[in-house]
């Protein structure tokens, strides 16, 4: 049987970070972190412990579509947090594979809730092509 999926969380704001390590881990889950595009190529290069992913675009440059488009390739279900509204953030979300887009500040059980069903599809699917 497989471990527990692990949740990646990569926002620039380490304080962010470690209010959603702390939030999640009461929860039950287990995360690593990225703060940079390094740290998420490093955390990627290791994606087959990495269940689903939280990615805050704010502060990142153009290049962090490049990284949610390794996500997809490793087939890590992601949701991208975004600091606003945008159709045009909408849009790139979801044409470089995140699954939805939430947006600032997050609503505790909306997130709980769809990082629970992320979780349980992507385990059922993988029980089905096993």
């Amino acid at each position: 049987m497989k471990a527990d999926p692990v949740i990646l969380a990569v926002d620039h704001n380490h304080r962010n970070l470690e209010l959603l390590n702390h939030f999640l881990g009461r929860e039950g889950y287990h995360t690593r972190t990225a703060t940079t595009l390094e740290e998420f190529d490093l955390v990627l290069a290791e994606a087959n412990s990495i269940g689903l992913a939280l990615v805050d675009i704010t502060g990142f440059d153009r290049r962090i579509w490049e990284r949610c488009e390794g996500l997809r390739h490793h087939s890590i279900p992601f949701l991208v947090l975004s600091p606003r509204q945008s159709n045009a953030i909408q849009q790139a979300s979801i044409t470089h594979g995140a699954r939805g887009v939430l947006i600032k500040p997050l609503v505790v059980k909306e997130l709980l809730g769809l990082i629970h069903s992320l979780l349980e599809e992507d385990t059922d699917t993988g029980e089905a092509e096993g």
